[in-house]
Parts: C-alpha cells; structure tokens; sequence
C-alpha cells in the first residue's frame, strides 16, 4: 500500500501508459455494447418464437453464451435462434477468451507491475541527506566498504543505471537509487554537493564518463576510483577523479613486500607524521617459540607490539603471548625505534642463491606487481604461469600448470623460501595452497583472496598471510573518507586518534586499564604539538593531548563507549 501513490504518479506522467488506457476503455466499451446489442437481438428472436423474458435475462443469457458457459437453462428452438446462439459463441471466443486476457495483460497488468517495480526502485534520496557517500557499482570491494561504512555510521546509497539491477541490488538489502550515469540531474537528486564521498569502480570507460559529468555538477566533492590501467590514470585524473587507484598493482606489491627473503626487515604498513605501523614476519628469527614478556622487545629498540596474526586472526599483545613461526607481529614506533627492531631482531640472510627464489604462482598483474616488488627488494623470483605470451615477456618465468609437480620441482619449489599465490581465482588458490602446503610444510605461503568470505578458507588452507583485494580496495577508500581520524590498517583492525578522555586528564597510561580492558594500545601521543611514540608508563595524560591508539573495531567501539 506505500507504493500506491507512487505507482498513480507513474501512471499519470507516463504517456504509453495513458495511452494504453485509454485503449483498454474504449475495448471495454464496445465489449459493453456489443453485450447490449446481442441483448437486444435475444429479445426480439425470443419473442418472435412467442416467448418473453426479462431484460436482464437478456444479458444474462448473452454473457453464459459469450463466456462458454452455456448453463442451458435459457435456449431457442428455431434455426434463426440457434444460427444467433453460434455467432454470440464464436465472438465470445475472440472477444472474451482471446482478446480481453491479453489486452487487460498488455495494457493493464503489465504496466501495473512495472509501476510498482518503479515505485520499488527510488529516483531520488531522502531530502537533507549530507556526509553520504555515493557508489557507483556493487562489487567485492564496495560491498566490503558497506560493512565498513555501516560500522562507522556513514550513510550510504548504490546509483544503478538501469531498472532491473537496481531492484537486483535492493532486493540484497542495499540502498539504491535508479538514475542514468551520464545525466546530470542523476547528480543533483543524490544531493551530490553534500556528499561526503564518490566512490566510483566501474570500468575505465564509464569511471571516465560519470566522474566527468560530476564534474558539471560539483567541483569540490572528492572522487575516489579505480583502474586496472597504467595508461588509464592520467586520463581519470583529467575527467575530475581526486584518486585514481589501481588496486590490483597495489595488492600485488603487498604480497611481493611480505615475502620472506633477502633482509628480513619491517614492513611499513602506515604512517602518521613520525609514527609508523609496519608488520614483521617471525619466521626464521630468535623471537619464535618465545613469549612476549621474554623478548624484551620494548625494553631493546622502545618498538610497541600492538598484537599479532596468527593465520588470520588477531592476537592482543599480552605479556604471555606466545610468538610462532606462522605469526606476524604488528609493532609500532618511530623509524629509528623499527631500526633498532631490525638490528635486533631482523635477520640478514646470507646472499640468496638462484636456486632458492621466491616463486609466484600466476604470472597476470597481480602477479607482475608482486614481482617487481620483489626485484626491488632484490630478492630473486620464479614465476609459474601457463601462458606462453607472458613467459616470452618475463626472462624469471617458469612455463607450465602450477598444480604440476613437474613444474613446481622446476622452477624450485624444494627450496624456495616463500610461495605467492596471486591467480585471480579463489577456488584454485585454495587448491594451490593447500598442494604447496604438502610440499613443504615449512616454506611461508602467502595468497590472494578476491572475495572477502575465501580469506579464512585459504589460512584452513595452510597460506600464513592472505591479503584481500575487497578490503585492501575498502580499506584505502575508507582512509580517504577519513583521513587522520581512522585507518583500517589490516582487516579488522584500525588506528584511530581522538582528543584524551576526559576521565584520563591527571593519570599516568599505568594507572590506566586501556590495553586489559578494550584491547587497544596507545601508540602514541600528540602534547603539545609533540608527538610521543610509544610512550611510557609514567606519562602523564594533559588536557590537550592527543591519543593515537590501535586496535580491533571491538575494541575501538569499546574504548568509546568506556572513556
């Protein structure tokens, strides 16, 4: 019943609709007159065999007739009468069996339903929407952002360009608003002056076209999109994109930089000002098999562990953490501070040999990305790939099926230190890990995930570290949306600042109970326009300072709801 006046509406602007109307009227009419004539016709045949019926028998009779009903309970005894009785029945076949149903569908019923799927699909946002942002295409990546922008409070709305995807999409419960990609008043009815953010990831084509019609409508509201070209980005930046990204180069240069190999040194992650979160692999260093208290990782290089992954899930940083080979720690600190974690904890292998590379399995642009991060690391790379064109074009490619033991035992999988799985199917990544897996249970495995929902599959898998593209692509975005405030460093964890509590002015960060009780670290702290990296326990909390602090999405909804 709520789309009811928003379905009149539909009828009433719509020309063909009216048009279609007026048509079904006027077939309803002469439907009407020709049951008044056949009426007529009865009556006079009726009493020229010297008989008399009412007047609505008459139309009684002609409507049983017409319909094929034919009760028999009314019937004439002449030629002429019978002769009358085949003609009303062959019109009431054409007219009643044939014509009536599929004008009524035609004209009526059809449109009908396609007033209520329009009805269904809004044409515009709801009025004084502002700080919205606005996405152009559901894909593994915006979906992703969704979840990330419903945790954050962000109102958010999908344009489709077309009426069947946007009840598709909002039949998956996502907001969603009908309009045409290249028309500018599509822009104006999403209050696009108010909003917050435009995320745009379609392809190059339509990112140009949209971002470039935008434009005509407002110069200020930030433009994030994407593209899987090089020669691409000049021309997005020319149409009016404040970002242009490519997301596949830059998850392959992730995987490429946490590949163990050549100097084992931290991955920088994030930086704020001076503070920098990085990433450092356990694996084949004196930290395993030890337990945090016992490292004295904070005491040696004044580094903060803020917690570590192990196979996918988040570790907080407790004193009796235990460290494995399979565990990434997550440390914060100055450059100088993660200099001293590496002269302390890094190990610099010997010079790598040719025959222990890195072997990247899948030689497409996330592969190729992976491999220059790797060159430039200086780290020495195999690539598997079955296409010949690529091998022609890569002098450290491998020919062959990755899933051949042949070819694996070729490009050097036997003492390979490190495997990168970067194929874009997630159903033969699996298959993948788990095969490299048997091979060598010790090598460090590293894997792309397209979809959000293969990520834990692969750590069943065996892979140490899977990186997603959805949340890679969502994470950047969401960074963007919020510059300095929060920053999802990894999946499920995020770095964000806020003004010091009100109930911490006057303590020290030991008399409080931050890390036990909300499970986030404060890795920093802004006093007066200083920063402090890893601060102390004896640090005392001043009305204008700054808290920078990481932590889970949990624990961060925790510590504002505590303090």
């Amino acid at each position: 019943m709520k789309y009811l006046p928003s379905q009149l509406v539909y009828f009433l602007r719509n020309k063909t609709t009216r048009r279609n109307s007026l048509l079904l009227l006027k077939f309803f009419l002469f439907l009407a007159v020709l049951v008044a004539v056949y009426s007529v016709f009865f009556h006079i045949i009726m009493l020229w065999e010297g008989r008399s019926y009412s007047w609505f028998t008459g139309v009684y009779w002609t409507l049983t007739v017409m319909s094929t009903l034919g009760f028999g309970d009314i019937t004439f005894s002449s030629d002429l009468g019978l002769f009358f009785s085949t003609i009303v029945l062959l019109s009431g076949i054409v007219f009643l069996l044939v014509m009536l149903p599929f004008t009524f569908i035609q004209f009526f019923y059809a449109p009908w339903l396609t007033a209520q799927e329009n009805a269904r699909a809004p044409r515009t946002i709801a009025a004084g929407t502002n700080c919205h942002v606005v996405l152009t295409n559901l894909d593994a990546i915006t979906e992703n952002l969704i979840k990330k922008l419903v945790q954050h409070k962000y109102q958010y709305v999908i344009l489709a360009p077309d009426l069947q995807q946007a009840l598709e999409i909002r039949n998956q419960g996502y907001n969603v608003m009908l309009g045409d990609y290249g028309d500018p008043e599509t822009y104006r009815r999403l209050q696009i002056d108010n909003a917050a953010l435009v995320v745009v990831t379609n392809d190059d084509m339509t990112n140009t076209n949209i971002s470039f019609t935008l434009r005509e409508v407002s110069e200020t509201v930030p433009i994030v999109t994407n593209t899987d070209h090089a020669h691409s980005v000049d021309i997005l930046q020319f149409a009016g994109n404040s970002h242009v990204f490519q997301f596949m180069d830059m998850l392959g240069q992730s995987l490429g930089r946490r590949a163990i190999g050549g100097t084992i040194s931290t991955n920088i992650i994030w930086r704020y000002r001076e503070l920098l979160i990085a990433e450092a692999p356990a694996m084949n260093t004196a930290l395993v098999g030890k337990v945090l208290l016992d490292t004295q990782i904070r005491e040696k290089t004044g580094v903060t562990v803020v917690g570590g992954w192990e196979r996918g899930e988040f570790v907080p940083p407790t004193p009796d953490m235990a460290i494995n080979a399979t565990m990434v720690l997550m440390l914060a600190g100055s450059a100088e501070q993660l200099k001293k974690y590496e002269s302390h904890f890094g190990i610099v292998c010997s010079r790598q040999s040719e025959d222990a590379p890195v072997l990247i399995l899948g030689g497409g642009r996330v592969g190729q990305a992976a491999a220059t991060a790797l060159k430039e690391r200086g780290i020495t790379y195999r690539t598997v790939e079955k296409s010949p064109t690529v091998v022609k074009a890569n002098e450290c490619a491998v020919e062959g099926n990755a899933a051949d033991l042949d070819t694996l035992q070729k490009a050097g999988i036997a003492k390979a230190s490190s495997v990168i799985v970067t194929t874009h199917n997630d159903a033969i990544n699996i298959y993948l890990t788990i095969y490299c897996r048997q091979l060598r249970p010790d090598i460090q495995i590293i894997a792309r995930a397209t979809n959000e929902n293969t990520v834990p599959k692969l750590h069943r898998a065996g892979a140490d570290l899977v990186m997603s593209y959805a949340s890679l692509g969502a994470n950047t975005i969401l960074n963007h949306l919020k510059p300095e405030e929060v920053l999802m460093a990894l999946e499920g964890l995020s770095v964000f600042r806020l003004p010091i509590p009100e109930s911490l002015i006057g303590k020290t960060l030991a008399d409080t109970s931050i890390r036990r009780e909300t499970g986030c670290s404060v890795v920093a702290i802004t006093s007066h326009g200083t920063m402090i990296h890893s601060p102390p326990p004896d640090v005392l909390f001043q009305k204008e300072d700054e808290l920078v602090l990481i932590g889970t999405v949990e624990g961060e909804r925790s510590f504002r709801e505590k303090y």
